[in-house]
């Protein structure tokens, strides 16, 4: 089964990694989270990376980070071979909810998995219901079918 690591700047990969286990209690063991501190040198936080990845076993890896040219992505792309781990940088909660749902998948698998979570996570809402929101004067629907 793939592990995710999750590395973003500080709290943001924790906070992350919490509320997947708040959703999804038994996926503990597959997730890894590596906040960057500020002012953290990125040799550091590379070697904590590698740890945490060692301390998983041999398995394979998706990483997700949270914005490309930064120190955490950064780090992360020197980590990724694109074989036995891949990253995706942007992570957001619905992607890794998804990647969480499908992580016995292969791993290419996965990365698609993850990359329509992300996308498909991100929507305008509305306000407020078609039916309580103002009619305009050209409206030729003046009825409000409800069930």
């Amino acid at each position: 089964m793939n592990s995710i690591l999750i590395i973003a700047h500080a709290p943001l990969a924790h906070a992350l990694r919490e509320c997947a286990l708040h959703v999804f209690p038994d996926c503990a063991n597959g997730v890894v989270a590596l906040d960057v501190q500020p002012h953290t040198p990125p040799e550091e936080t590379f070697a904590m990376a590698r740890i945490a990845m060692d301390q998983q076993g041999s398995g394979q890896f998706l990483v997700l980070s949270d914005v490309f040219g930064a120190t955490p992505c950064n780090v992360a792309q020197k980590l990724v071979d694109g074989v036995k781990s891949k990253l995706i940088t942007g992570v957001n909660l619905p992607m890794l909810l998804r990647t969480v749902s499908y992580r016995h998948e292969s791993l290419e698998a996965l990365v698609a998995r993850a990359l329509i979570g992300g996308t498909q996570g991100i929507m305008q809402v509305a306000i407020t219901a078609p039916q309580n929101q103002a009619r305009k004067k050209h409206d030729p629907n003046i009825h409000d079918h409800q069930q």
